[in-house]
Parts: structure tokens; C-alpha cells; sequence
């Protein structure tokens, strides 16, 4: 007795293949026709920091270097003063005055 192998249904594996066909050239044409996306620009970190300095700057009414060093040495005189002229450090004395000046200054207390 000779037995002959069943082969799979012809037209199952036709529509297999058709169906994978059709999702291939679908697929084509969908990826051709898109639009390329533009590639994403990094934000300017340096003309962002300028602007934030010069706003600053503007804002920040303008007091000389001596001005400035005038002012923190009679603020280090008064915070000494505070302490009743105790032994302490000079340096901090002077950099209380300069934290001090620097907040009156940013607050518009001096004008030139």
C-alpha cells in the first residue's frame, strides 16, 4: 500500500501570503509619504543666561566698587559695635557687612 502525503490546503497558503503581502505594501508607501520630522534644535543655554544678567544688571541700581567698599567697611565697624567690640574675627565681622551691604543694595536702599 502507497500512502500519499497530504500536502496543506493551497488556497490557505495563498491567503497567508497575500495577507503578508498586503501588510508589506501597505506598510511602504505609509513610510514614503510621511514627512521627515525636523531635527530637534538644543535651546540656547548662553543667550538664556545673558538675558537673566542683563535683566539683573538693569535692576541692580549701580553702586562703584569704592561705594561699595565704603559702605561694607562702616557696616563691619556697626556689626562689630553689635558684638561690644569683643574679641572676635575681623574677617567675619567684614563678611556679615559685605552680605548686609549687598541685600541693600540689590533692594535699591543706595543710588548713585
Amino acid at each position: 500500500m502507497v500512502t500519499a502525503k497530504k500536502s496543506p490546503p493551497v488556497a490557505t497558503d495563498t491567503a497567508a501570503k497575500t495577507k503578508a503581502s498586503a501588510k508589506k505594501t501597505a506598510a511602504v508607501p505609509a513610510t514614503a509619504a510621511a514627512p521627515k520630522a525636523a531635527p530637534k534644535k538644543a535651546p540656547a543655554k548662553k543667550a538664556a543666561v545673558g538675558k537673566v544678567e542683563a535683566t539683573q544688571a538693569a535692576l541692580r541700581p549701580a553702586v562703584s566698587h569704592e561705594q561699595r567698599h565704603n559702605y561694607i567697611e562702616v557696616a563691619a565697624f556697626y556689626v562689630a559695635q553689635r558684638r561690644g567690640f569683643a574679641p572676635g574675627n575681623p574677617l567675619d565681622d567684614w563678611a556679615t557687612a559685605e552680605i548686609e551691604v549687598d541685600s541693600l543694595i540689590a533692594s535699591g536702599h543706595f543710588s548713585k
